[in-house]
């Protein structure tokens, strides 16, 4: 029974997020001629972290139709410099020395820009885009596999009950399914938080590495310096919860400026710098859904699980998601006898890239991987793996495993030679993540 002064809608498929899962996503399915229904509880363009793309996604984008859109408004991304306390000199990673050599630069965006482009773009190809709308309830059906119904409340309060075919989750870190699921659980692996703030007046790398990424390790984590094309930077510093408790009274522009002096490498870099925009904090920084699917919805990017942005991986791994999904979704409304194999196709992908990682993300720390990366060689093309692996080439044929295995094997040798200081690597490591039983910083989806 329709409620007074609700609108029902039918619809093939309802995508809930308007990133860059959720456009992309859109887009691909309304290619494939089906209506598809795309909500997003803000006003674009909007302000959003996470400004750092992979050379991997780069052909995507050429498939969606914005390469040249993109070009326009991206700072050339040749490559990623690592700036460590412990070693004399930063290290410079190119893409292009990377094993696949079609991947040779990305580019750094201002999110509400980049997001923005793909989100009028899954417009044009005919999605029902409706923003300043917030799914708000959820219906399930008798065996909770598929949504019988979404509603939804703009910003005028009209109430409009969506009644989907297929329900997709690209809610990002507002995880709408994992949530109501109880699904998601934070990653026992990584407890993170995160400060940042743009700044104008930053010293950059000159040359061709003008817009490269900028990794500063510090005592309590690291620091992301992204050069954007209008002269803006984008600074965060990704730390442990224990160190977030030492902000005190010190509003976030305050804690964020104090450990920016703490870093002397970073702060050489900012010293003619000003703060452009307020500096906000996320909490809650690693998470994971215990699922990616059910027969009738799917979980993309955020919404599934984030991790430590340290490779720059979070847009990738949405994007990638969306592209599979769009497939998987097609072919469970299609062809219903093949949507049990589509589904294990994409929790096999929703898994392995997360992982693959985060196993270089969780060791980031560790001396043994700070001095791999400070000082690399490349025996068994070891190096080139490696810059695959930062290139985001996960998904595809490039030959990279058995070199990368060699790699494990020989960080893990090398600690086993060296077992005082990896004990206290470990115990250290054990003392950063264990968690605080208040947060200071606040979520920020």
């Amino acid at each position: 029974m329709q409620e007074a002064g609700v609108t029902q809608r039918d619809c093939d498929v309802l995508v809930i997020g308007g990133g860059p899962a959720g456009s992309t996503v859109s887009t691909l399915l309304a290619r494939q001629g089906h209506h598809v229904v795309l909500l997003d509880k803000d006003r674009h363009p909007r302000f959003h972290i996470g400004e750092s793309l992979l050379p991997a996604n780069l052909p995507l984008l050429e498939r969606l139709g914005v390469g040249d859109a993109i070009r326009a408004i991206g700072m050339h991304k040749p490559g990623a410099e690592f700036v460590s306390p412990d070693h004399s000199r930063a290290r410079v990673y190119h893409f292009a020395d990377a094993w696949d050599k079609s991947l040779p630069a990305a580019y750094q965006v201002k999110r509400a820009d980049f997001d923005h482009v793909l989100l009028r773009n899954a417009a044009d190809h005919g999605v029902e885009v409706h923003e300043a709308t917030l799914a708000r309830d959820l219906r399930w059906s008798t065996d909770a596999q598929r949504a019988e119904s979404v509603t939804s409340v703009d910003e005028r309060g009209r109430v409009t009950q969506w009644r989907p075919r297929f329900l997709v989750d690209a809610s990002g870190r507002d995880t709408f399914l994992a949530g109501r699921l109880k699904s998601k659980e934070k990653n026992p692996d990584h407890n993170s938080a995160a400060v940042y703030a743009h700044f104008q007046g930053a010293r950059r790398l000159t040359g061709a590495d003008e817009g490269n990424i900028t990794v500063f390790w510090f005592d309590h984590g690291w620091f992301w310096f992204i050069p954007l094309n209008d002269g803006a930077t984008s600074v965060g510093m990704v730390t442990w919860p224990y160190h977030m408790k030492t902000r005190g009274g010190r509003d976030l522009q305050a804690f964020l400026l104090d450990n920016i002096r703490s870093c002397p490498a970073l702060a050489e870099r900012l010293a003619e710098a000003e703060p452009i925009t307020a500096a906000e904090a996320t909490g809650n920084y690693s998470y994971r859904s215990t699922l990616s699917h059910g027969e009738g919805f799917l979980l993309l990017g955020d919404a599934y699980a984030f991790i430590d942005p340290v490779f720059s991986s979070g847009v990738w791994l949405a994007m990638s998601s969306a592209e599979i999904g769009a497939r998987t979704v097609d072919t469970c409304l299609r062809e219903p006898a093949c949507a049990p194999q589509a589904r294990r196709l994409f929790d096999r992908h929703m898994r392995h890239g997360p992982r693959e990682f985060s196993w270089f993300i969780y060791r980031m720390t560790n001396p043994t991987m700070r001095g791999f990366f400070m000082d690399p060689h490349n025996p068994l093309r070891m190096k080139e793996a490696l810059l695959s692996v930062l290139a985001g080439d996960l998904f595809g044929r490039t030959p990279i495993w058995p070199s990368l295995w060699a790699f494990k094997g020989l960080y893990f040798a090398v600690n086993l030679g060296n077992p005082l200081r990896t004990w206290r690597a470990w115990r250290q490591r054990r003392r950063n993540i264990r968690p605080m039983p208040t947060a200071n910083a606040r979520s920020n989806p």
